[in-house]
């Protein structure tokens, strides 16, 4: 048989494979706090011709109202955590997906159900953990990974540190405390002096619990009262300290044409780790999607092409992981 129908007939497998994915509607109803009544929605893509348990992935997207796909409320469209869970599922690997709190379906629910004064960055993890433990007891499942994307690296690396999942990937995780991220953007975004000394006093004093009264307009706008509580409970949280509890394998994934996370960061959480395999992708960007050259405005551009496909050898990398525990 020639290469060149072996390359067909392999095409056509993981065609057909594809075609038989199935998607099932999973709910989990928050449990903290207890007197709240919120349900989250999400998505379990099982692979298709399974023929015994199959290890599942958990994908936990990132910060603000962004939801199980990978897009968000203020205008982001990328389709990147469902292009990834349809990749995934393609090499015969189950992925959950939600929408967190504030985003998705439950948007507009949870702003009136949840007061943002009363938010803490725990309330993320409990969720996080409640459906780690709905997988854990669903028997189609020999194994679950937990992988969060960027802010759910460390609402990944928590849960996971608290269920005792089996394995954990972070993607364009960051490695340092949130203050010193927020510092190092208002000055990459070019505050002038005078601004960016008063966001790191106000940094600074929200790390150590205090609350703060900006001067400034804009930043009184960005650190609200109502925005404090939720701040200080993620200041307290140093992710290269809180990798080193995780059990189990971990993976950590970063690229280099990232304009979010720094490779740094993904460099503090590999020393954190020893152990930790590190995987640096050269084009791949915050969304993981590929840019060309160093230009931003391009770059940016990607945040709104939902047709983009994700890297190439993202999903193989971690489904590697996933099946062998390493990369």
């Amino acid at each position: 048989m020639t290469r060149f129908a072996i390359s067909v007939f392999s095409l056509l497998a993981v065609c057909l494979n594809a075609l038989a994915q199935t998607e099932e509607p999973m709910q989990y109803r928050i449990t903290v706090p207890a007197e709240i009544e919120l349900t989250l929605d999400g998505t379990l893509t099982l692979p298709g011709n399974r023929k015994k348990n199959v290890p599942v992935v958990l994908l936990i997207a990132g910060s603000g109202p962004t939801d199980r796909d990978g897009n968000s409320a203020y205008g982001m469209k990328t389709n990147a955590l469902k292009m990834l869970a349809d990749s995934l599922a393609a090499k015969g690997i189950a992925v959950a997906r939600y929408d967190k709190r504030g985003s998705g379906t439950n948007l507009k629910a949870a702003q009136m159900v949840i007061k943002p004064e009363e938010f803490v960055f725990s309330h993320y993890v409990s969720d996080a953990a409640g459906i780690i433990r709905q997988l854990q007891a669903d028997k189609r499942f020999s194994k679950v990974i937990v992988a969060g994307h960027s802010e759910g690296s460390l609402v990944g690396m928590l849960a996971a540190e608290e269920t005792k999942a089996d394995g954990f990937v972070s993607i364009a995780g960051a490695g340092r405390n949130i203050a010193d991220i927020l510092k190092e953007q208002g000055r990459s975004g070019g505050n002038p002096s005078e601004l960016q000394a008063e966001v790191d006093g106000a940094l600074d004093s929200l790390r150590k619990g205090l609350t703060v009264h900006p001067v400034n307009p804009i930043l009184k706008a960005q650190l609200s009262p109502r925005a404090q509580p939720g701040l200080i409970s993620w200041m307290k949280y140093d992710p290269a300290v809180v990798i080193k509890a995780v059990k189990g394998a971990v993976l950590i994934i970063q690229g280099k044409q990232d304009l979010q996370v720094a490779i740094a960061d993904a460099e503090r959480l590999k020393a954190a780790r020893p152990d930790a395999t590190l995987l640096l992708f050269d084009q791949m960007n915050h969304i993981l999607k590929n840019v060309e050259g160093t230009d931003k405005t391009e770059n940016y551009k990607t945040y709104n092409k939902p047709d983009l496909p994700i890297t190439p050898g993202l999903s193989a990398a971690i489904a590697q992981f996933v099946t062998k525990g390493r990369h």
